[in-house]
């Protein structure tokens, strides 16, 4: 029976710790189920497979391992590789052979940051051996205007007025019944707000807001808010590059796992992909890694990123590269990895800004 809440790697003994390392590096080395006896083999200490095969048992009871059909053998679950890589991974320095590489591919004086951003999506595709990606998100101005009109026969427009004077218009389907009173309090509730601040600096504060009912908003206000924010997300743009794709390919397995890639592109293609990445780089700090259902960016099982954001002189995070893999990719190697790319692009950034 799994746990309901994560549990640390403190709460595990020295001998547990010990065979849940060797299980997870077996995956991630082979990507195989591995049983008692081989485990005892790898072993510094000498434990017998019975004592072993107790352990994990335990491991599994506590929702760190499952076993695959009837086998004998057992893997990490994501929560298992959760705990792995917060509290056993050993991540070093990027080896001096992947820093000249990237190097050479990105950071030459004079390229572009468009093209240094295409050469280090396929840097990292060809170094990790799997995908890698990069997301540059839109430049937005700040809002000065935003307004809710009623059309008539439940649909509604949102004006939007930015501080370069472009006015953009999105139709929206309004909740039956709505009064006028209620268009105007979400246009009151949005431009006190908004006005001054672009969508993407708002746009969690006022979730959030709404989220704990902070806004002291009714039923059908808090829905056209709601609605009004996901038509301009939906609006927003920027520029993913996803290179090495069909390297994911190369550890298919089964009939599932190809359907599982084809979800994982199809997710990849769409906008509300996008804006949680652009979501993830702007809230993040330094390197994240997404592990399998628990990644809420594009929520597939099976496979993990390492995303790291980028920024220029001012610290301001524009986007994030990253790598897109099987949950068993080598982390320790992959994360100094996307670190340092990002840092390249940080410093083309701010190379650029000096001009």
């Amino acid at each position: 029976m799994a746990v309901s809440k994560p549990i640390s790697i403190q709460e595990l003994n020295e001998r547990s710790r010990d065979i849940f390392r060797v299980i997870v590096d077996a995956y991630m080395d082979q990507g195989d189920p591995i049983g008692s006896r081989t485990i005892s083999q790898r072993l510094t200490q000498q434990l017998s497979p019975a004592t072993i095969r107790n352990v994990m048992a335990d491991l599994q009871d506590l929702g760190l391992l499952h076993a695959p059909h009837n086998s004998a053998g057992r893997l990490p679950t994501d929560a298992g590789l959760r705990l792995f890589v917060d509290g056993l991974l050993q991540v070093g320095d990027l080896g001096t052979e992947d820093r000249t590489e990237i190097e050479g591919l990105v950071g030459n004086a004079g390229i572009s940051l468009d093209r240094a951003l295409d050469r280090a999506t396929t840097a990292l595709a060809g170094l990790s051996t799997h995908a890698g990606l990069v997301v540059a998100p839109k430049a937005a101005n700040a809002v000065t205007h935003i307004e809710f009109v009623p059309l008539g026969d439940g649909r509604g427009l949102v004006i939007l007025v930015d501080s370069t004077g472009q006015v953009e218009n999105r139709v929206i389907d309004l909740p039956v019944g709505m009064p006028a009173s209620s268009l105007q309090e979400a246009t009151n509730y949005l431009s006190a707000r908004l006005r001054n601040r672009t969508l993407d600096e708002a746009r969690a504060e006022i979730r959030d807001d709404l989220a704990r009912h902070q806004a002291q908003l009714d039923t059908l206000t808090q829905q056209v808010v709601e609605d009004g924010l996901a038509v301009w997300s939906d609006a927003g743009g920027g520029a993913l590059i996803v290179k090495g794709q069909a390297r994911l390919l190369d550890d298919v397995a089964a009939v599932t796992d190809l359907e599982r890639i084809r979800s994982l592109f199809d997710a990849l293609e769409t906008k509300e992909t996008m804006l949680r990445l652009v979501e993830a780089a702007e809230t993040g700090d330094g390197v994240r890694i997404f592990i399998g259902a628990e990644n809420t960016v594009f929520n597939h099982a099976g496979w993990s990123m390492v995303l790291a954001p980028y920024g220029g002189a001012n610290a301001k995070v524009l986007g994030a590269i990253g790598v897109i893999g099987p949950t068993r990719l080598n982390y320790a190697r992959i994360i100094p990895m996307v670190d340092y790319t990002a840092r390249v692009i940080g410093r083309i950034l701010s190379r650029d800004s000096e001009k």
